[in-house]
């Protein structure tokens, strides 16, 4: 953080002064020492497609680069290697093969022990072992006279305070009156006031009576306080004693903690009166158990049979697939025999908005349409020209999960409401009254969706691509504990959307839902109208593959 935020300072400053700055190369290596994930990117930033968005080769800090591993031996644990960056006695390095750090404890010369080496130097590091090979990436992660510099920056270093203006009145048999405020130029203080009246009554002097500078010295020690004195008036009788220079002491500390009160009390915000008015609210009544049936397809099989789907009340279909042309005669099957709905995509990139806009209406001309499955706020400006005409759904990705955001989604005029998969039983039984709510009650729970094509390695598409999303090919990451997740790619817009590796199966038996929602991604016709029969059932899949979600428990 103080080397980031040091940096940062710094060129902040640079082009408030000038306009304009050049970074050094030795903020840059600092910049890169202190953490990154293969060196720098410019996101998404630039115009042109990035295949160096996402560093594949390690996915935690990488340091900076010192050199190639030139010889190994195994026996001695000693390792040659020419540098290109500097290193020392403390540093931390590791290889591209092997996950272990090591700290840098015997450096070497010509058999000659050092301290530091230069980058250009041939050096011997000794004590390695592990997964070692000629030729292996060397990194330095860590530089102990770095660290030691920056813990300098901050450490023992004075802390800016606010500055306060204190009047203080000292009157014989009267208590002590302090009135504290905040100078000018501090306006998130400048409204706060401190009056405070004291018990402590000063009396005659008999010996040393109490002076102005006694008081003000008294009341400057805040070292341990966000604050500090820097302007006093004081009103003192001649010849007053207060007893105890500790009850000055007690006094600084009660009027700054009533100050801190007061600053706290001003940023704390008071809870908003959750009792929505005109709205009402029904205990469990249990609706038909024969729940309606949602099906999304979230890709499609020129293999399958779909004339034998059965059972479906309504069918979800996301938008990439329109503007595949393999896929037309399916889709006009499906969107002439089942009320279809458009699913929208979760990400809408800026520059796609007219794309998709002329999309939907290529596919509403051309397919037997009833309505949209909205997937995020700005849907409803975007579709708004529709609303008249056809049915919108809200997807469970507008996280439906209490009374008062279904409330206000209901009141958008959308037909339907998706809760969140993450509540609880109890919550989806206590959902606001007259909302006909839908619940995905199968399916494999995507987990991310990312801007950016893990298959094309890139966060646009590029001529030269050998489109691999356009391939009945199915596709999976592998996580560091083995499993396997799911992914698939929205060739409209580079984005990717992954998959939990187990798939939630709920049982809608006594479950405050109008409709089921079973989403498929690789499912035979035959085994979707299975889990369609048990979903009427009231039934779940069962097994080691399935997971109940958090409908039985809090999150």
């Amino acid at each position: 953080v103080a080397t980031v935020t040091k940096i940062y300072r710094k060129y902040i400053d640079l082009y408030q002064k000038n306009g304009s700055y050049e970074i050094e190369e030795m903020d840059k290596i600092a910049l890169l020492q202190v953490f990154n994930r293969g060196e720098f990117s410019s996101g998404h930033l630039e115009e042109s497609p990035n295949k160096n968005l996402i560093f594949k080769e390690k996915p935690n800090n990488m340091g900076i680069y010192i050199g190639n591993v030139s010889n190994f031996d195994s026996n001695t644990g000693h390792i040659n290697i020419n540098l290109t960056n500097e290193v020392g006695i403390g540093d931390s390095i590791t290889f591209e093969k092997e996950g272990a750090r090591y700290t840098i404890s015997e450096l070497m010369i010509d058999d000659n022990n050092i301290r530091t080496a230069k980058s250009g130097d041939f050096v011997t590091i000794g004590r390695m072992k592990g997964n070692i090979h000629i030729g292996d990436k060397i990194y330095k992660l860590s530089s102990k006279s770095f660290s030691e510099m920056i813990s300098k920056s901050f450490e023992n270093v004075e802390n800016k305070k606010i500055p306060l203006t204190c009047k203080i009145t000292v009157k014989k048999d009267s208590p002590i009156i302090i009135k504290l405020k905040s100078l000018d130029g501090f306006s998130n203080y400048d409204d706060i006031i401190i009056n405070y009246k004291s018990d402590i009554y000063p009396t005659q002097a008999v010996n040393q009576p109490i002076t102005k500078d006694r008081i003000i010295r008294q009341f400057s020690k805040t070292t341990d306080t966000p604050f500090s004195f820097a302007k006093f008036d004081i009103t003192l009788d001649d010849n007053l004693y207060i007893p105890g220079v500790s009850s000055l002491n007690s006094l600084r500390r009660t009027v700054l903690e009533e100050l801190e009160k007061a600053i706290i009390k001003k940023f704390t915000r008071v809870p908003v009166d959750l009792k929505l008015k005109n709205v009402q609210f029904e205990e469990y009544i249990e609706k038909n158990n024969q729940k309606k049936i949602s099906l999304l397809l979230n890709t499609l099989n020129l293999d399958y049979s779909y004339y034998d789907l059965t059972k479906v009340d309504r069918l979800y279909l996301p938008m990439h697939l329109f503007i595949i042309p393999k896929y037309e005669g399916i889709l006009k099957y499906l969107t002439t025999n089942y009320n279809s709905y458009i699913y929208m995509p979760t990400i809408i990139k800026t520059n796609y908005k007219n794309v998709i806009m002329n999309i939907i209406e290529k596919i509403l001309s051309t397919y037997s349409i009833s309505g949209f499955v909205i997937s995020n706020i700005a849907d409803f400006t975007l579709l708004k020209e529709y609303k008249k005409d056809y049915e919108l759904i809200g997807n469970y990705t507008l996280n439906v999960f209490n009374d008062y955001t279904a409330s206000e989604l209901n009141n958008s005029k959308l037909s339907t409401i998706t809760l969140s998969p993450e509540l609880s039983k109890f919550d989806i039984q206590h959902i606001c009254k007259g909302l006909t709510s839908e619940l995905i009650v199968y399916g494999n729970t995507p987990l991310m969706n990312i801007k950016y094509c893990l298959l094309g390695i890139s966060n646009q598409c590029y001529p030269e691509c050998d489109k691999k999303c356009m391939s009945k090919h199915k596709y999976y990451i592998k996580d560091r504990m083995g499993f396997s997740l799911r992914i698939i790619p929205d060739n409209m817009q580079t984005i990717t959307k992954i998959y939990n590796t187990k798939i939630t199966s709920i049982s809608t038996d006594n479950l405050n839902i109008d409709y089921a929602r079973i989403d498929i991604i690789d499912e035979d016709i035959s085994t979707i109208n299975n889990i369609i029969s048990k979903v009427k059932k009231g039934e779940r899949l069962e097994g080691s593959d399935y997971t109940n979600g958090n409908i039985i428990r809090d999150v």
